[in-house]
């Protein structure tokens, strides 16, 4: 299989040779022929799109090619052959099909969505079944990759959903960005479409047919099904304001084509950098390419290694635990010197001076009227109103008190402020737990940093190894190391949990 990803791996840069920022187009292009899947080129006219179209072709043994430009006036001789006048004298409606779409293995319409209905509906046969119905006759089509362009996306209510919707692989061909191979290009000869592959590098019908075979053999991983099913969710919510459907059949053939990626680098598996073909698959216009490029590119930086435990449930478990360890160890509230009268009842004693500071009075305030901000009088010991005083609370709990200092003429008053005294603070420890809970809370917090390690080994483990595997011809570097960006947030994430293990263990001392 190595020599297989090496032999596809040469055949792109052969495919590339003379042509510039085509790189991935042409190499995700060539995927979709190798796996049986139709490609549609958007772009302005003068993008190469034509080219790229020719060089695919020549990257196979059998070959036969045939490239039309459509216009409203197409008709279905020119796409499909003309009729055969010695058959129609016979009363049989034939065409001759060679040299035309039918009998070719790569074919290259410019601006479809120009032609007519008649050709539309055919094409549509063509792709879904690979036959081409010529008068009684059924026969069968070679065709490999149908690749369409256009500078223009269907325009809607015509009718064009269906045929767009074959149509798996969209990209985007702009004009070149990069001045240096703009100026190359200026100075160079025109590019042409022929090849010279090294001998045996020229793929074959029946290794072809071989490998669509084989491809279906390669297994989705969970991070792919992972990363499937999130842009699914994320469509589902905004799918109709993107203006994107992905209809069923395209997301079977979206994961054929990820198979297809594994396959052809030589693994018998998907990872996370094959799902960035996704990327090519799931846009439907010019205005929605861009953010569903971005969601596809959001799902695989936050899918990270499957790993068969669930960090949900260890985040609920570690909450849980902080709960009960505050709980058992730590004060609450504010706990504040009460004493006791008439029965259970708890009461704040205070005591003050008055009348030119000659007598001393004690008086009892309800501990629990410290949240309220209403004026009321205090008690004595023996729990009568001392009609004298009144008091009130403010929200930082101290307690205005208004003295009177004679308690027949209740004017003037005498002003203080008094805060009852707080034993244990909110959020203080507490001195006396039972050893045994301490023992339990902490093989709970250790219980917690197991799994967490456990879950960090197994996918640095599986980062070794997915290193190796992320070299692959289709996606580009940058694009590439987004999958690489994902474990590695997973393990960053992995790591801050293991060092609130750590504060949960100094919580409990």
């Amino acid at each position: 299989m190595e020599k297989l990803k090496e032999r596809v791996t040469k055949l792109i840069e052969h495919l590339n040779s003379g042509i510039h920022e085509r790189n991935e187009i042409i190499a995700v292009s060539f995927l979709a022929a190798l796996s049986d899947q139709n490609v549609f080129l958007f772009g302005p006219p003068g993008t190469a799109k034509s080219l790229i179209a020719r060089r695919l072709s020549h990257a196979f043994k059998t070959h036969a090619y045939f490239e039309y430009l459509m216009q409203r006036f197409s008709t279905p001789e020119e796409v499909f052959g003309p009729v055969s006048i010695s058959e129609l004298k016979q009363d049989n409606f034939l065409r001759k099909t060679e040299g035309f779409l039918p009998q070719s293995d790569f074919a290259f319409l410019d601006e479809i969505w120009k032609s007519s209905p008649a050709i539309l509906n055919t094409l549509l046969t063509i792709i879904n079944e690979k036959i081409f119905r010529n008068g009684t006759k059924i026969e069968p089509v070679p065709l490999k990759a149908l690749i369409a362009a256009s500078n223009e996306t269907p325009p809607p209510g015509q009718g064009l959903e269906a045929l767009y919707d074959r149509f798996l692989i969209r990209l985007n061909v702009p004009p070149m960005e990069e001045k240096g191979n703009f100026e190359s290009l200026l100075q160079s000869k025109p590019t042409t479409a022929q090849l010279e592959l090294p001998e045996g590098y020229a793929i074959n019908h029946k290794e072809w047919e071989k490998w669509c075979e084989e491809i279906h053999s390669v297994e989705l991983s969970e991070e792919t099904k992972n990363v499937i099913h999130n842009i699914r969710l994320t469509f589902e919510e905004h799918g109709e304001k993107l203006d994107v459907y992905v209809s069923d059949r395209r997301w079977q053939k979206a994961a054929i084509l990820i198979k297809a990626a594994a396959f052809f680098c030589g693994r018998k598996k998907t990872n996370l950098v094959d799902t960035l073909l996704l990327r090519h698959c799931l846009w439907t216009t010019k205005e929605n390419h861009g953010e569903v490029t971005k969601i596809v590119e959001n799902a695989v930086r936050k899918s990270g290694f499957e790993t068969g435990f669930s960090l949900h449930s260890i985040d609920s478990e570690k909450e849980n635990l902080e709960k009960e360890i505050n709980k058992e160890l730590y004060y609450s509230k504010d706990v504040y010197e009460t004493v006791n009268l008439n029965g259970n009842t708890q009461y704040f004693e205070f005591s003050s001076k008055y009348k030119n500071d000659q007598k001393q009075v004690t008086f009892f305030i309800k501990a629990n009227l410290i949240k309220h901000k209403d004026k009321f009088s205090p008690v004595d010991e023996q729990g009568n109103d001392i009609k004298w005083i009144e008091c009130n609370f403010d929200n930082q709990g101290t307690c205005a008190i208004k003295i009177a200092e004679d308690e027949d003429n209740q004017e003037p008053y005498k002003n203080i402020k008094l805060t009852p005294r707080v034993l244990f603070h909110k959020g203080d420890k507490k001195s006396d737990v039972n050893k045994r809970l301490i023992e339990s809370l902490q093989e709970a917090v250790l219980e917690i940093n197991v799994k967490i390690e456990e879950i960090i080994n197994q996918i640095e483990d599986k980062l070794a190894k997915f290193r190796e595997e992320l070299n692959t011809p289709f996606i580009p570097d940058n694009i590439r190391d987004i999958a690489l960006e994902s474990i590695e947030k997973q393990l960053h994430d992995l790591k801050l949990r293991l060092k609130d293990c750590d504060r949960l263990e100094s919580l409990i001392g």
